[in-house]
């Protein structure tokens, strides 16, 4: 099964701002980000299904691409930073930061979930999808869902997960 994972569009919101599961614009020049998006995707039409993120801004760009109706799945939404959604990296006091700095794969923002917990939600996502009888299917998400859906199929480690984050409008294709 060919798996075509689409990033959501640049969001409007202060850099270095943890935003995860917190429902946040998108940039004001999203309908020509999107157009670019819509035109590379166009090359892996038709689907046979289209999941999306909960999130607006998946929600917005599944929407542009002539997917209103996209099945909307929790286990693809971005990682939850709990206590420290919508603060800035430079702003958060918690003594808990440190460690998130020194481990982020297995350690929590407090009260959310550590990168390990996003991978294993993605991983039974990607597991059941599986036992589809589909050929081709859409996902629109978020940075944390692709690269965890480009380790469990190999493309990346969590060594460096970083090094391949699609950008933001980007596809990511992955074949299952």
């Amino acid at each position: 099964m060919e798996v075509i994972l689409i990033r959501h569009t640049p969001v409007d919101v202060a850099p270095g701002t943890c935003y995860g599961q917190t429902d946040v614009p998108l940039k004001p020049t999203f309908e020509a980000e999107a157009a670019v998006t819509k035109a590379a995707l166009e090359a892996y039409e038709p689907f046979d299904h289209v999941f999306t993120s909960p999130l607006s801004r998946c929600i917005r760009l599944a929407d542009f691409c002539g997917y209103p109706d996209a099945e909307r799945d929790r286990r693809l939404m971005e990682i939850n930073f709990g206590e420290w959604e919508m603060k800035r990296f430079d702003d958060i006091t918690d003594n808990r930061l440190h460690e998130y700095y020194n481990d982020f794969i297995n350690t929590s923002p407090t009260g959310g979930e550590s990168f390990m917990a996003v991978y294993a939600r993605v991983k039974e996502f990607l597991e059941e999808l599986r036992g589809k009888g589909w050929q081709r299917v859409a996902i629109f998400s978020h940075g944390g869902v692709l690269l965890s859906a480009s380790i469990y199929m190999g493309l990346a480690d969590f060594n460096r997960p970083f090094d391949h984050l699609t950008p933001h409008g980007g596809i990511l294709c992955i074949e299952l």
